[in-house]
Parts: structure tokens; C-alpha cells; sequence
């Protein structure tokens, strides 16, 4: 066999996973499908925005969230010691509507992170029989909770979560958020594939907008059960599914959206306090899968950007045969890849030639993360993640 048939072969695994990827992601299961109208003696619910110095968003949010044609629902804002006005937006928006209520979150105890202790506070005065635990850039439709509930009850879920759409608006966002969450569909797959697996580890939620019952968040100890970590929603699916509790993920494309970050420095600073120190969480194999993580985390970018890279150099110097062969089938079909993903999410298919460029940016994210370890700083704060 010659070097050019061997890259061709070699190049199998890389043709391969987009294929498996894409049919993974077409094993999920919409809100769109699930009831619009009201349920029959409907539970009501809280939901609970924690919110630390969201002066930009929290307004946006909280107007989308009171839209909802939910029969009986209340909003509880906890606002966590914001130096940026966002309590008093936030209480000036209570002012017109009853169901809107604003809390001072108490002083932050040793152990916990601020999040997990907000939501704590928020569910601590909350009165419903569900609890929604909503990020504060997130937008919510008015048939969201309606859905959402009615999936729950559905589908006997103690914890739903709802994968919304992520709005890009910087060219930073449009070249790195698809590379992440492309990464998150190799390893996950659709909604239905996270629901029906046997793991724990296979188990994530989406903290921007995770619904639970209140009887089974008391029972395994509410926000207390992931105080030290950093992904507390990946954390809490885990946990609630290890206990017996039903654990369901949907999509909700047009239901839900969020802006997770809008430059490149919240980008990187964003992400790298998840992917390491919470990622971890999602290994499987235990301890040999957490020891050999960080190679797996650093391996993934890198592939990304390496084919291209060395169809570079064979422009200018000598290159094997068999390595720009597989070089040149991997390149061509992440090409392929990225352009189903751009045409798919709506946004220019010009960003899709940039894709080593985003897997570059991601691999610095990646190895600024790992470097950092468990030590996490967010919002003013310093952590230490379970």
C-alpha cells in the first residue's frame, strides 16, 4: 500500500465522527413538539433569576420571562451584591408587575460558589411547586414555561433543561461559539441521546434555563448538592439522575435564546473557567479518564487546526505523501462540517473557511484552562472547583 492510500485510510476516524455527530444531533426531541396550551390545575412556578452586575441584560431578560402565557407563575430576581444598578432596574420593573419580586442575596458562605448560593437564596422564598433556575442573558418566549411544564409532566422529568439558541453578534463569537458547542455535540449528541443514556457522566443540563421539582430539589438538598462546582448544571444532572431522579434535556431553539458572551476577552475568560475545572466532571473511566483529560481536552482543537496547518508547510517545504494526503481529506471535510453548521444556524458560510482559525483560539482557551486547573475567578470572585 502506498503513503498516499495510508493518509487516505488514516484519514477514516475524521470521516467518520461528523457522520456519527450528525446523526447523533438529528436523536433530539423539541419543545415545538411538546403542548402549547395550558395543563389542567397547572403547578406553579418560580422562576429564579440570580444576577451579580447584569446591568445589560436583566431588563431584556426579566420583560421576556413576564410575557409568558403561564397561568400562574412568579419571577424572583436575586440580586448578588450588584455594584452596576441591576437590583434597582431590576426593582424598578417589580414596581409595575406583582409577580415580580427582587431579593438582596445574604453575604456568600465559605464553600460556595456565588451562583449556586443565589439560586439557593431565590429558591429559599420561592413558592412554587417547580422551580426554573434562568440565567440573566437569556430571552424567554411567552410559551416557554407553558412547554417546558408540560414536557415535565410529560415525561415524569425531577430535572428538565431546555438547549435554547445562542446569539452571535461579534465575529469573535461566530468563529469560536460554533467550535465549542460543535465539540459538546461530538461528545454528547442529540437530547435524547444525554436523556436515554445509563451514565451519569453522559448527564448534562443547561444552567441557563433548568426547570426542577421542588419536592425532589429538597429531597437531594437543593443548590447545596453542586455548591463547589463550577458547572453546577452539568453537576446537578449528574447528581439527580445518580439518585433516581428522571433527568430530561430538549431543545428549545425557538424558545429560548442567550448571549453568553459578546467580545473576545469574555470569550476566553468565559469558557476557560468551565471547560477544565468542570469539564472533569464529565469523564468517564474515573480516575484514569480525569488523569488523561487535560491530553483529551488540548488533542481536541488541535486536530481542528492541524490539517490545515500543514497543508501550509507543503507549500513551502517537503511533506510526506501520506501525511498532506490525510491532511487534505481531514481539511476538506471540516470544510464540509462547517458549512453545514454556518448554512444550518443561519450566519454567513464565509465564516466556515475560518474554522482553523476558531479551533486555534480554542486550543489557547483549552490550555489557558488547564494551566489555571481547579482555581476558577469569575465576577470578582475567587474559586476553587470541586
Amino acid at each position: 500500500m502506498n503513503h498516499s492510500l495510508l493518509g487516505a485510510a488514516a484519514a477514516l476516524p475524521w470521516v467518520i465522527t461528523p457522520i456519527v455527530t450528525a446523526i447523533r444531533i438529528r436523536n433530539s426531541v423539541s419543545l415545538d413538539s411538546e403542548a402549547g396550551t395550558q395543563p389542567a390545575d397547572a403547578p406553579r412556578v418560580s422562576v429564579i433569576v440570580p444576577a451579580r452586575n447584569e446591568a445589560r441584560n436583566i431588563v431584556k431578560c426579566v420583560r421576556s420571562v413576564l410575557t409568558t402565557s403561564y397561568p400562574d407563575c412568579e419571577v424572583i430576581v436575586v440580586d448578588d451584591h450588584s455594584t452596576d444598578g441591576t437590583g434597582d432596574l431590576a426593582r424598578d420593573l417589580a414596581a409595575s408587575d406583582p409577580r415580580l419580586r427582587v431579593v438582596a442575596n445574604t453575604p456568600l458562605p465559605d464553600g460556595w460558589f456565588g451562583k449556586q448560593w443565589a439560586c439557593a437564596t431565590g429558591a429559599g422564598v420561592a413558592t412554587g411547586s417547580i422551580l426554573c433556575f434562568a440565567d440573566a442573558d437569556t430571552t424567554h418566549s411567552a410559551d416557554l414555561l407553558t412547554r417546558s411544564v408540560n414536557a415535565m409532566l410529560r415525561r415524569n422529568a425531577d430535572l428538565f433543561s431546555v438547549m435554547g439558541r445562542q446569539e452571535l453578534g461579534s465575529f469573535w463569537e461566530r468563529i469560536i461559539q460554533p467550535q465549542i458547542f460543535g465539540i459538546m455535540a461530538v461528545r454528547y449528541g442529540g437530547t435524547e441521546s444525554v436523556t436515554k443514556s445509563p451514565r451519569a457522566t453522559d448527564k448534562i443540563a443547561n444552567g441557563q434555563c433548568l426547570f426542577v421539582k421542588r419536592e425532589s430539589y429538597d429531597a437531594l438538598g437543593g443548590h447545596a448538592l453542586v455548591k463547589s462546582h463550577v458547572a453546577d448544571d452539568l453537576m446537578m444532572a449528574q447528581r439527580f439522575f445518580a439518585a433516581g431522579s428522571r433527568v430530561v434535556l430538549e431543545d428549545g431553539l425557538d424558545q429560548l435564546s442567550t448571549r453568553m458572551y459578546t467580545s473576545l476577552p469574555e470569550l476566553v475568560h468565559g469558557w476557560g473557567k468551565n471547560v477544565f475545572a468542570g469539564g472533569r466532571d464529565s469523564v468517564p473511566l474515573g480516575r484514569v479518564g480525569r488523569f488523561f483529560y487535560p491530553l483529551f481536552l488540548l488533542l481536541t482543537p488541535l486536530w481542528g487546526f492541524m490539517p490545515a496547518v500543514i497543508l501550509l508547510v507543503a507549500l513551502v517545504a517537503p511533506v510526506p505523501a501520506g501525511i498532506v494526503t490525510w491532511a487534505a481529506i481531514v481539511t476538506a471535510v471540516f470544510l464540509g462540517w462547517w458549512l453545514a453548521v454556518y448554512w444550518r444556524i443561519g450566519e454567513s458560510l464565509l465564516y466556515a473557511l475560518l474554522f482553523p482559525l476558531g479551533a486555534a483560539v480554542v486550543f489557547f482557551i483549552f490550555l489557558r484552562a488547564v494551566l489555571r486547573g481547579q482555581n476558577v475567578q469569575w465576577k470578582g470572585r475567587e474559586y476553587v472547583s470541586g
